[in-house]
């Protein structure tokens, strides 16, 4: 059997020369050094990628299942759950997996930083770096909307929020977003096509690039104190170095395969334990008083949002992030010379104990501070003056009632606001009063895009926005009495 098996693995290998290009590209030299007891700080990138190609697999079966429909999602979620058998284990080892690749590709960046190793000739090693991090964070991201529940509901009416703000263009970005003016099919849509396609598309791509910079640039040996890197001489004392190496096929492999194993059985034995995530209560756009919970990689932000004063809110949404972004992207080109040991650089070493620190802090206040964000900045524009110009008292109250309760987001008057559902300008003459409590109180019939709003309505705010409706019709034109058929 053993001399069958050989036989066969070589006729394939004669014709595919698997070997050939394999075997020296898992013998490339690496620094003696690198695959010694200080090699166990080089595991973290290799783990990375184990789990992303456990999130791939995973991923697959669950696309057999799962339905990108706003109104089937939830339920086949629901399915996978309780009725598809391991479905609940499936769902729980992609979760798991995805967020410790989170874990992973920060331990793996931190490392780096704090070991110089971005520092000649690696700057785009270490670029390419950080835009693999920000495509893992839009996988989570993308995947927390894909359950469709509550929190990603709510939280994808943040994110919403967060690019409406974006001068000139916010308008124009929300719809590219979310397929349109409000959150709807079309979103759940887009967000699997980019969750499913797209971005791992790109991540697949970029991180090729990364590890082809990493076996023609190779990886740095571990910090000396007093060692320093000079552009000018490093090239050659690399060369040296990599002459007495050792073949990355032998001790630095076995240290990356065995750690890789730890992590996927850990991920097992969460899946198995924790279970997955969610889904939690149905996507009702009728709760406008939700409190929206992002996943943990995001808490953080959610914490600053929340303890933020709301004159703030724009800058921490859009400016702070780039200028974070832009900072990780300088790194290497403000400092790309000289010590790389930690014991030596105090301000690196200040740096991560404080972003730490602040990242822990903020993410337990993103896990118990409440936060409301203005969630109507794609539509949210006050209702037009010439609207309300003559309304009476009540009226004006049900105006109050139309904007605050986000009526805006679907509805238009007079051209200005949503476009999910008709424009209500001339809506006076066209239902009864009658007809307008039982629309707003009960939605569409049959679970159309109408959501009930009738538990979230007060009785005195329905009379005032009943008015307010009733007053929304052409000049000289009466309020309707009888029902349109």
């Amino acid at each position: 059997m053993k001399r069958w098996l050989r036989a066969v693995g070589s006729w394939f290998d004669a014709r595919l020369k698997v070997r050939e290009v394999l075997l020296p590209v898992l013998q490339h030299p690496i620094p003696r050094a690198a695959a010694g007891p200080k090699g166990w700080f080089y595991i973290f990138g290799s783990a990375s990628m184990t789990l992303l190609f456990l999130q791939i697999l995973t991923g697959i079966g669950l696309a057999l299942v799962y339905v990108p429909a706003a109104d089937q999602a939830y339920q086949s979620l629901q399915y996978l759950n309780y009725r598809q058998p391991l479905g609940w284990f499936l769902r729980s080892v992609h979760y798991w997996s995805g967020s410790l690749m989170v874990v992973m590709v920060l331990v793996h960046m931190t490392q780096v930083f704090l070991h110089g190793a971005y520092k000649y000739p690696r700057e785009l090693t270490w670029v390419l770096g950080v835009f693999l991090l920000l495509l893992t964070l839009g996988l989570a991201f993308s995947g927390q909307v894909l359950r469709w529940d509550a929190d990603a509901y709510w939280g994808l009416g943040v994110g919403a929020s967060m690019a409406g703000r974006v001068p000139v263009l916010g308008p124009a970005v929300v719809t590219l977003l979310l397929g349109g003016p409000v959150i709807g099919g079309d979103t759940l849509s887009r967000f699997f096509a980019l969750h499913v396609f797209i971005l791992p598309g790109l991540l697949l791509t970029v991180l090729a690039a990364h590890l082809w910079l990493v076996l023609t640039r190779g990886i740095s040996t571990p910090p000396v104190p007093g060692e320093k890197v000079d552009p000018k001489t490093y090239d050659a004392a690399y060369e040296r170095e990599l002459r007495r190496g050792v073949p990355f096929l032998g001790e630095a492999l076995r240290k990356d395969a065995l750690f890789s194993a730890l992590v996927v059985i850990l991920v097992v034995v969460l899946a198995a334990v924790a279970g997955p995530k969610g889904p939690s209560g149905l996507p009702d756009p009728a709760v406008q008083g939700a409190n929206p919970r992002p996943d943990w990689p995001f808490l953080w932000t959610f914490g600053l949002l929340s303890l933020a004063p709301p004159g703030m809110e724009t800058f921490l949404m859009l400016v702070f992030p780039a200028f974070l972004v832009l900072g990780l992207l300088l790194v290497p080109f403000v400092s790309n010379r000289g010590e790389r040991a930690p014991s030596r650089r105090p301000v690196a070493v200040l740096t991560v104990l404080v972003g730490g620190v602040a990242l822990a802090v903020l993410s337990y206040a993103g896990a118990t501070a409440d936060w409301s964000p203005h969630m109507g900045a794609w539509s949210g524009a006050p209702v037009p003056e010439k609207v309300v110009a003559r309304s009476a008292p009540r009226e004006l109250a049900g105006a109050a009632v139309f904007q605050n309760k986000s009526c805006r987001d679907c509805h238009a008057l007079e051209g200005s606001g949503g476009r999910r559902g008709p424009d209500l300008s001339g809506v006076g003459a066209r239902l009864t009063r009658d007809q307008l409590i039982d629309q707003v109180s009960n939605g569409t019939p049959g679970g159309g895009n109408m959501p009930a709003y009738g538990k979230h309505v007060s009785p005195a705010e329905m009379d005032a926005l009943a008015d307010f409706l009733v007053a929304l019709r052409p000049a000289g034109r009466p309020p309707s009495r009888t029902p349109t058929q």
